[in-house]
């Protein structure tokens, strides 16, 4: 995949998470603030370190930035847990974590409104980052707090992290 699907079909919500309606990828991308639904997820494994992914070059968004571990758009007709359950297993390839819903919370930028519905675990297992990523590593809480602010980290990602306190 060189590109993201600009016709993909995504739900739009209210600030509580009730489909509203229906919009396109690109629709929800080009500055319209329509507000659509995400999944984050917080790797750990068990020594307290923070998986993050980098986001290849070919993405319509923060490009080349280190993001949240695994992060994707709830598609039209699938629940939190279902998004949750095929971002982390089409990103990271890992199955059979236990999500714990952290907050929710809506997330603006210049291009796009989210409704942001964060969640952690903590897993030891296999992580094979896909072909929509440029690869991932494990940081220690440390060293991402040293980083932020130094422009490596989507906006989105230092936002939530200082949010959740980690």
């Amino acid at each position: 995949m060189t590109s993201d699907n600009e016709k993909e079909m995504f739900p739009l919500v209210d600030e509580e998470g009730n489909i509203t309606g229906a919009a396109t990828r690109g629709e929800c991308h080009n500055g319209s603030k329509l507000l659509h639904p995400v999944v984050h997820l917080h790797v750990f494994n068990s020594r307290g370190e923070l998986f993050l992914q980098r986001r290849p070059a070919w993405k319509d968004i923060q490009p080349g930035k280190w993001d949240t571990s695994v992060g994707g758009h709830i598609d039209l007709g699938e629940s939190v847990e279902m998004a949750l359950q095929r971002e982390a297993r089409e990103e990271l390839g890992i199955t059979g974590f236990t999500p714990q819903l952290l907050t929710h919370y809506v997330f603006e930028s210049d291009r796009e409104k989210e409704l942001v519905f964060s969640h952690r675990t903590t897993y030891d297992g296999t992580i094979t980052p896909s072909d929509e990523l440029d690869g991932g590593r494990f940081w220690t809480l440390e060293d991402i707090r040293k980083a932020l602010g130094t422009g490596i980290f989507t906006p989105n990602f230092e936002n939530e992290f200082k949010r959740l306190g980690f």
